[in-house]
């Protein structure tokens, strides 16, 4: 394949926004109805999108995003309820993961079409199953993997996939932000907080940005910080290699002041940096033997970031194809989070190609 011009006309037309199908717009479902869900609202708000069920066991929950967002929505107690009603096509499970498996099960045997949040499972064979279960019966599984659709990170891999770096051999993150504000939550009794649930999102982002490359092993480690307040340990790290590439992740969650959020992609052809003082604000800089050019990107991962993955989901489903990102494909990067927390956990190397970690059942 010829490499594309790079020139300033030729980067105008990377995009980086979420994309939503105009002739499809299917009533939606919301299920758990908790604090993150505001952002879920707003995005599928902004984007016109119909959500007109809402789904809590705390039915004030439901009301009150009822009130903010969707006035003329059902609101139960009852998943029965909703999963019922024939003019829902789409359910977004926002529950937490020791719940999420079984509502997952029973909105696809009730014939919806499926937005999971993430991450998506914790044992990666239930995982499978989930997804042999949706392809029978012929509905789309996805998977709310929103840092793909942040205006900076979508640029920089549709910039990759446009072959502006050429072959990538380096990723580098460094995450450095408060992640205290979990001491009130449940998220304060999950011991890897930071490399589980939330370093996620780098995880699967590494498929986007080093594409068709298979991560081999990992090696990764955590510690508390001095004088934080979080129970779960907010420093960690992580390698990644690759056959002639890889990938390194650092994240401190005890920055109080002076946050700072910094990505560095490193290509046959160029390089790309992001960074700014947080994941809402970046400047993107793509470098090449041309020169360097510095996009105007528009919007911000909250909530545009929510808007990519349900109106991926939405053009899969109308389109008839698989989302880029589809449950299936979310795999990989589930198996390489979970080895990273073994990792973690015995202070060895741990091998993270998915056929090592968890192979297809009858593969």
């Amino acid at each position: 394949m010829e490499a594309p011009v790079n020139t300033t006309q030729e980067v105008s037309k990377i995009d980086f926004r979420p994309t939503s199908p105009r002739e499809y717009r299917p009533e939606i479902g919301l299920i758990a109805c908790g604090e993150i869900t505001k952002i879920h609202c707003e995005a599928y708000r902004r984007a016109g999108y119909a959500v007109t069920g809402l789904c809590d066991i705390r039915i004030e929950k439901a009301k009150n995003r009822q009130r903010d967002f969707f006035p003329s929505a059902i609101i139960t107690t009852d998943v029965d309820d909703l999963l019922s009603n024939p003019n829902i096509e789409v359910v977004d499970i926002a529950a937490h993961p020791e719940v999420r498996v079984e509502l997952i099960e029973r909105a696809l045997l009730a014939g919806k079409h499926v937005l999971s949040q993430k991450p998506f499972v914790t044992d990666l064979e239930v995982g499978w199953k989930l997804i042999h279960l949706a392809e029978r019966l012929g509905r789309v599984l996805a998977v709310n993997q929103n840092a793909r659709w942040a205006p900076h990170f979508r640029f920089m891999i549709n910039a990759i996939q446009a072959g502006h770096l050429g072959e990538v051999n380096d990723v580098s993150f460094s995450v450095h932000w408060d992640h205290n504000w979990i001491v009130d939550t449940p998220f304060n009794l999950m011991p890897h907080a930071v490399l589980y649930d939330f370093a996620i999102h780098w995880f699967d982002l590494l498929g986007g940005l080093l594409p068709g490359k298979v991560p081999q092993a990992v090696f990764a480690s955590t510690s508390r910080a001095y004088a934080q307040m979080a129970k779960p340990p907010l420093l960690a790290q992580a390698v990644v290699q690759y056959g002639g590439s890889q990938a390194s992740l650092v994240f401190n969650g005890n920055v109080k002041v002076g946050k700072k959020d910094r990505t560095f992609i490193h290509g046959t052809r160029g390089t790309l940096l992001s960074e700014g003082e947080g994941l809402e604000k970046q400047q993107v800089c793509l470098s090449t033997q041309e020169g360097e050019f510095f996009p105007l990107l528009q919007g911000s991962w909250i909530p545009d970031g929510f808007h990519g993955t349900m109106g991926e989901l939405l053009t899969a489903i109308y389109e008839g194809r698989q989302p880029e990102n589809s449950a299936r494909n979310n795999m990989q990067s589930l198996a390489l989070c979970l080895a990273s927390t073994k990792s973690a956990d015995s202070g060895t190397v741990q091998p993270c190609a998915l056929g090592d970690v968890a192979p297809e059942p009858g593969s």
